[in-house]
C-alpha cells in the first residue's frame, strides 16, 4: 500500500512541476513534497510501519522518487531562470555595433556672447578693446587708481591675495593703467574681463564675475560727454530706452564720481532678489578720470581729461535674459546652458 502511495504522489508532483506556470508555484510544489513538513517526510515516517523484508524495497524506491523529484524541479527552475534572463536581455538589449550618436552641439555661454556683442558695438564706435592680466601687481590693482596702502577703499573690495604679493585682481581698471601707458592719449578703450573678490555668494554676489571697464580720455571731456556716452550704450544693448538714475558715488579713481543704476528689469522695478527688493540694479559706476589716474598714467592732466566707468557684465546678462539667480551662471548645469 505504501508503495502504491509513493507512486502516485511521485507521479502526481511530476505533473504539477510541469504545469507551474510561475517560480512561485514551482516553489509551493518542492514544499509540499520535499519540505520537512512535505509529503515524502511523511512516507519516510511510515516506513517504521513497512514489513522489515520490504522496507529496503520501499526504501529504494523513495530515495528513488526524492531524487527524480528534486531532478525535475531544477530543470523546472532552469527554464524559469532561462526565460527571466531571455526577457532581460529582449528589454536591455543594445547594439554596440551601431555608431556612435557623436559629440553634441555646444553653444557659447550667455556671459560670451554679450561679451562679444559688446566687443563688437564699441569697436563700430572706435573703441579699442584691450586685455590684460587676472593676476596682478598690487600698485596696478591699487596704487596706481589712486588707492594707497592707507586708503580706507582698500577696505571696499575683499581681495584675494597670494603670497608674493600680487592678487587677483578685483576689477579691470588695471587694464586701463596699462592702456594709458601703453596707447597715451587721445585713448577710448574697453578692458571686458574676469574678476574676483572674497565675498559671500547669494543670488546677486559671486566671488568670480565679470566686468568691463571703459575708458575715453580727450581734451575738454566733461560729464555730459559721460551722459550722452552712457545713454547710447544702455540703448544699443537692449535695444529700447532703459529707466536709469544718476545718483552721487565714491570712487578713488574718478571725481567726481556717481553711480548709474537701472530699473530692475526681472521685476520691472517691483522688487525681487536680483535688486534686494529695492526695484534698481547698479549696473555702472562711473565719473571723470581722477587727475592723480591720469598722472599715474603718464598723462598730464593739465592738457587731457577723461571719463571712466564700469560695466557689470554678469549682471547685465541677468537683466538680459531674466536670469534670477547669478550663481546659474558658473555652475555648469548643462539643464540651464542648453536655454541658450
Amino acid at each position: 500500500m505504501l508503495e502504491a502511495q509513493l507512486q502516485s504522489l511521485a507521479a502526481s508532483a511530476r505533473q504539477r512541476i510541469l504545469a507551474s506556470a510561475t517560480p512561485e508555484q514551482l516553489q509551493a510544489v518542492r514544499v509540499e513534497v520535499l519540505g520537512r513538513k512535505g509529503a515524502l517526510a511523511q512516507i519516510s515516517k511510515d516506513m517504521a510501519n513497512v514489513p522489515p523484508q520490504d522496507r529496503a524495497r520501499i526504501g529504494k524506491l523513495l530515495n528513488a522518487a526524492k531524487t527524480e523529484l528534486e531532478a525535475a524541479l531544477e530543470s523546472r527552475e532552469n527554464e524559469f531562470a532561462a526565460q527571466a534572463l531571455h526577457a532581460r536581455l529582449d528589454s536591455e538589449w543594445l547594439d554596440v555595433t551601431l555608431p556612435a550618436t557623436g559629440p553634441r552641439p555646444g553653444a557659447l555661454h550667455p556671459i560670451t556672447r554679450i561679451q562679444q556683442e559688446l566687443e563688437e558695438l564699441f569697436l563700430s564706435m572706435g573703441v579699442a578693446v584691450l586685455d590684460g592680466p587676472e593676476v596682478e601687481s598690487e600698485y596696478n590693482n591699487f596704487d596706481a587708481l589712486n588707492i594707497p596702502p592707507d586708503h580706507p577703499a582698500r577696505d571696499m573690495q575683499d581681495t584675494f591675495w597670494l603670497t608674493d604679493g600680487c592678487c587677483l585682481r578685483t576689477h579691470t581698471s588695471p587694464v586701463q593703467v596699462r592702456g594709458m601707458a601703453k596707447l597715451g592719449p587721445p585713448l577710448r578703450m574697453i578692458a571686458p574681463g574676469r574678476v574676483f573678490r572674497n565675498e559671500e555668494v547669494d543670488p546677486s554676489h559671486e566671488h568670480t564675475f565679470y566686468q568691463l571697464e571703459g575708458m575715453m580720455v580727450d581734451r575738454n571731456i566733461s560729464i555730459a560727454h559721460m551722459l550722452y556716452f552712457m545713454k547710447t550704450l544702455l540703448r544699443r544693448i537692449f535695444g529700447c530706452e532703459v529707466t536709469v538714475r544718476l545718483r552721487p558715488g565714491y570712487f578713488p579713481f574718478v571725481e567726481p564720481g556717481f553711480e548709474l543704476d537701472i530699473q530692475c528689469l526681472i521685476c520691472g522695478g517691483s522688487g525681487c532678489p536680483v535688486c534686494k527688493h529695492g526695484g534698481w540694479v547698479e549696473l555702472m559706476p562711473c565719473g571723470l578720470v581722477h587727475p592723480n589716474v591720469l598722472r599715474m598714467g603718464g598723462i598730464d592732466p593739465e592738457q587731457w581729461s577723461g571719463f571712466a566707468f564700469g560695466l557689470g557684465l554678469t549682471r547685465l546678462v541677468m537683466m538680459r535674459y531674466g536670469i534670477d539667480d547669478i550663481r546659474l551662471l558658473q555652475s555648469g548645469d548643462l539643464r540651464f546652458l542648453r536655454q541658450f
